[in-house]
């Protein structure tokens, strides 16, 4: 095993969409409580992860997780696994996997949400 998780790099512009927007995207749009994967995709590389670039991403994510517990625990959902961790370094995937459902729009996608709202964000 690497250690590698397939991830999403994220740009943005503060002034166009918060970070607390970001994520309650992330929360909202996969599930965060399989563990070591994500629909019929298993692995380490599949786990839920929140990678931080600072202090405040990271302090605004264990937040944004613990709310997000709390609204699936109301909902009789199990705990979150999501890992938040300081980022390293970011390696592009192979060209196969850069823009998969663009390029394959009937291709399998496992990810998918609780149905859950986030609350607070």
């Amino acid at each position: 095993m690497t250690g590698h998780a397939e991830v999403v790099q994220i740009v943005f512009d503060p002034t166009v969409i918060s970070y607390q927007a970001l994520l309650r995207l992330f929360w909202e749009n996969h599930d965060p409580t399989q563990g070591m994967r994500q629909g019929n995709d298993i692995g380490t590389q599949y786990r839920s992860v929140i990678y931080t670039l600072n202090d405040t991403q990271k302090e605004a994510a264990e937040t944004s997780r613990k709310q997000y517990l709390d609204a699936l625990k109301s909902a009789g959902r199990n705990a979150i696994t999501t890992e938040i961790k300081d980022a390293p370094p970011f390696f592009y995937a192979e060209d196969f996997h850069q823009q998969y459902l663009h390029k394959n729009p009937d291709g399998y996608c496992g990810l998918g949400g609780t149905g859950i709202s986030c609350p607070g964000l």
